[in-house]
C-alpha cells in the first residue's frame, strides 16, 4: 500500500498548464496575456503594482547566461511581492547527481513556478512532465516564448492607428535561430504574416515549415522563406538577431561572410520597408554585424521598449499561470494559526 502524501502543496492542480511555446496557446489566450500586461504596466507607472505573487517563489534554473531573462523574472517576482531563486549548474544537481525528474518533483513542493533556461529542449520538457507547478520556458534551442510575448506586445503598443496585429507582415533578417523559429510559429498561430530573409544554408528547417503550414491553415496567416532582401518593402516589422551564438564561435567567420553585408539591418534597409515600419531586436546586439548602431538608435527602433517589456511579460506570466491556484485564507484562519503558533512559542 502506497503511503499517502503529507505534502502541504496541491500536487494535483486542476487545469494547470506550462508555458513551453506560444504555439500552444490560442489567439484569444495570447490577447488575454497581453491585456494583463497592459494593466500591470499601467500599475507600474503608478507605482501601484498589486501584490499578486505575495508569499510565492519562482525557481529560476539557468544552464546558460542571461541578462534580460534573469533580471526580468527576478524583478517581476519582487515587484509582485514574491521571491526568485537563481539556480545555476553549480547550485543544484540537475541531471547529474540528481535526475531531472526528481529535481522537478522537489522544486514543485517548495516553489510555485519553475522557470528554466536550458541547453537542451529535453530538459525543459522533462521538468514539465514531472512538475506539479507551472514550468515556464526561459529559452531552449527550439523556442523562446517569453521573448515572443514581449515582442507581440511591443508591436501592439506601436501599431499605426486603425491597424491590427493580423494586418502586419514581420521580416526576420538572418539565421533560423530559436527566436526566428518562435516568431514563425507564433505569427502563424496568431494570424500575422511572416518572412525569413537570409541565405539558403541558414533558412528554416522543413519540419518547422510543415508545422507552420498547419497553423497558417487555421489562422489565415502566410509565411515566406527567401534570400531576397528587397522583400522588406512588403514588411511592417523588421526583426534582428545575432548571426552567431556562443556555441557557434567556431563558425563565426563563415557565418559573418554569409550574412554580411546583404542581411545587415541598416538605416538604408529600414528606409525600404513599409512606411511606419518598426525595428525590433531581441538583444544583445552586435553593432555593425546584424544591425548598425544608427538603425538601432533610429526613430523607428522600439528595441529598448521591447527589452523593458520582457519585465512586463514576466509579471503577467507569473500571475497568469498561478492566480487560479491561489487560496486566500480567511481572517479567522489567519488569526487561528497565528495564535496557536505564538501560544506554543510563548511556552518554550
Amino acid at each position: 500500500m502506497k503511503m499517502p502524501s503529507s505534502s502541504a502543496t496541491d500536487l494535483e492542480k486542476k487545469g494547470m498548464r506550462h508555458f513551453i511555446s506560444m504555439k500552444d496557446f490560442s489567439k484569444q489566450e495570447m490577447d488575454d496575456m497581453m491585456e494583463l500586461m497592459s494593466m500591470l504596466k499601467e500599475a507600474r507607472k503608478d507605482n501601484a503594482i498589486p501584490q499578486l505573487f505575495k508569499g510565492k517563489s519562482v525557481a529560476m534554473i539557468f544552464e546558460a547566461g542571461s541578462t534580460r531573462t534573469r533580471v526580468s523574472f527576478e524583478t517581476a517576482a519582487t515587484m509582485l511581492g514574491g521571491h526568485a531563486l537563481f539556480l545555476s549548474p553549480k547550485d543544484i544537481h540537475l541531471g547529474a547527481k540528481e535526475s531531472i525528474d526528481d529535481t522537478a518533483r522537489v522544486l514543485s513542493r517548495m516553489c510555485d513556478v519553475i522557470m528554466a533556461r536550458t541547453n537542451e529542449p529535453e530538459t525543459v520538457d522533462a521538468l514539465a512532465k514531472m512538475s506539479t507547478v507551472p514550468v515556464i520556458n526561459g529559452l531552449d534551442t527550439r523556442f523562446h516564448p517569453t521573448q515572443m510575448l514581449a515582442d507581440f506586445y511591443t508591436i501592439k503598443e506601436h501599431l499605426t492607428p486603425g491597424k491590427k496585429l493580423t494586418d502586419l507582415t514581420l521580416a526576420f533578417m538572418g539565421d533560423a535561430t530559436d527566436v526566428c523559429r518562435s516568431l514563425l510559429l507564433t505569427c502563424c498561430k496568431y494570424g500575422m504574416n511572416f518572412k525569413q530573409i537570409g541565405p539558403v544554408k541558414y533558412q528554416m528547417e522543413q519540419e518547422w515549415l510543415d508545422l507552420a503550414d498547419t497553423l497558417c491553415a487555421e489562422s489565415g496567416a502566410t509565411y515566406e522563406i527567401t534570400e531576397d532582401v528587397s522583400k522588406v518593402s512588403e514588411c511592417d516589422v523588421i526583426y534582428g538577431d545575432s548571426f552567431y551564438w556562443t556555441t557557434q564561435m567556431d563558425e563565426k567567420e563563415e557565418r559573418l561572410a554569409a550574412f554580411m553585408p546583404n542581411y545587415v539591418i541598416t538605416e538604408e534597409l529600414m528606409s525600404k520597408a513599409k512606411p511606419g515600419a518598426m525595428l525590433l531586436h531581441c538583444l544583445p546586439a552586435n553593432d555593425k554585424e546584424e544591425v548598425t548602431r544608427g538603425a538601432l538608435e533610429g526613430e523607428y527602433s522600439v528595441a529598448f521598449d521591447e527589452a523593458e517589456n520582457r519585465l512586463t511579460a514576466q509579471m503577467a506570466l507569473l500571475v497568469y499561470f498561478t492566480r487560479k491556484f491561489v487560496k486566500e485564507p480567511t481572517e479567522e484562519t489567519r488569526v487561528r494559526h497565528q495564535e496557536r503558533i505564538e501560544g506554543f512559542l510563548n511556552q518554550l
